[in-house]
């Protein structure tokens, strides 16, 4: 994953409100990431999204000690982020600073009594969707987080669509649909980021969702940093 590091990856949260990481899983890791889904062991819980009026299909949280390749996406993946994270901080005149490691970071999170894993996969079929939401789990909220497409769009499902909305001060929301390929990751604000205006920088709500599968199957993998109290 080094060549991730070349990217620039602040100029495309400046411009998009997000960056895309082409390619960075190949077609046989996101199929054994997808056959997870069956190993009721690599899992804490499981959701039913119509259960809580989330959507509409299901999502697993995975257990600690996570899977090795999702082990190695959340560490390599955190110190990508984590200097735009506290460039945030900065431009919105925060304080906290985000430490250069996930193992330094998750120490904060489990003193603060968030000691369950977040990074989940998500199962979409025929008609399921996931309305717009923001992953917030504590008190302790690490701002970006990722979404690694499983699945084939095209093949294994059509509609789908990754869905971003920006929720701008005494404007309207602005939407943003992200096109995917199998093995690509978007990176994306988890509640807030900052966006450059006339007297400086100014805090814009994000939320995300998925649109409604017409045909087919479609997994994705969630990369979320902070842990869930």
């Amino acid at each position: 994953m080094d060549h991730l590091g070349e990217l620039d990856l602040a100029a495309a949260f400046e411009r998009e409100g997000y960056a895309v990481l082409p390619g960075l899983l190949d077609a046989a890791q996101c199929g054994a990431l997808a056959a997870l889904y069956q190993r009721q062991d690599a899992f804490r819980s499981r959701v039913v999204m119509a259960r809580h009026g989330f959507g509409e299909g299901e999502y697993k949280y995975l257990a600690y000690p996570l899977p090795p390749a999702a082990e190695r996406l959340r560490q390599s993946l955190y110190p990508l982020v984590a200097p735009i994270a506290n460039r945030w901080q900065r431009q919105l005149g925060l304080r906290e600073k985000f430490p250069d490691t996930l193992d330094g970071y998750l120490k904060r999170c489990h003193a603060a009594g968030q000691v369950r894993p977040t990074p989940l996969i998500l199962k979409y079929g025929p008609g399921d969707y996931n309305c717009l939401h923001q992953d917030l789990y504590g008190e302790l909220v690490f701002p970006i987080q990722a979404t690694v497409l499983l699945s084939r769009p095209g093949e294994d499902f059509a509609g789908g669509e990754f869905l971003l909305i920006e929720q701008r001060p005494r404007r309207q929301s602005k939407g943003e649909v992200v096109p995917l390929r199998q093995g690509d990751a978007v990176l994306f604000p988890v509640n807030h980021r900052p966006v450059a205006g006339t007297r400086g920088y100014y805090r814009v709500t994000m939320r995300h969702g998925v649109s409604r599968v017409r045909s087919g199957s479609r997994f994705t993998l969630g990369v979320i940093f902070h842990d869930a109290a």
